[in-house]
């Protein structure tokens, strides 16, 4: 299965749902909770290329997006093979 990472902040309503739908599917991923900022704050930035809302979600390091991106390749058929990598 592929390397699943996600970025987050406490009380995110968008984390809470990209979480759960990762969950869903019987992922396995890897949070790093940036509410406090820090270095994988700046790590996210990086990654992200400057995209500073949460969720930010990796799959085997393709950028993925936030929530609603990871909803939108569920519907479209396409977040299994993504994972499945």
């Amino acid at each position: 299965m592929a390397k699943v990472e996600i970025y987050t902040k406490m009380l995110c309503p968008y984390c809470t749902r990209a979480k759960h739908l990762l969950g869903e599917k019987g992922v396995d991923f890897e949070e790093y909770d940036i509410t406090m900022g820090g270095p994988k704050r700046a790590e996210m930035l990086d990654r992200a290329n400057g995209r500073h809302t949460v969720p930010q979600i990796f799959i085997d390091d393709f950028h993925v997006g936030g929530s609603d991106d990871l909803a939108a390749l569920e519907r479209a058929g396409k977040l299994d093979p993504l994972l499945a990598a």
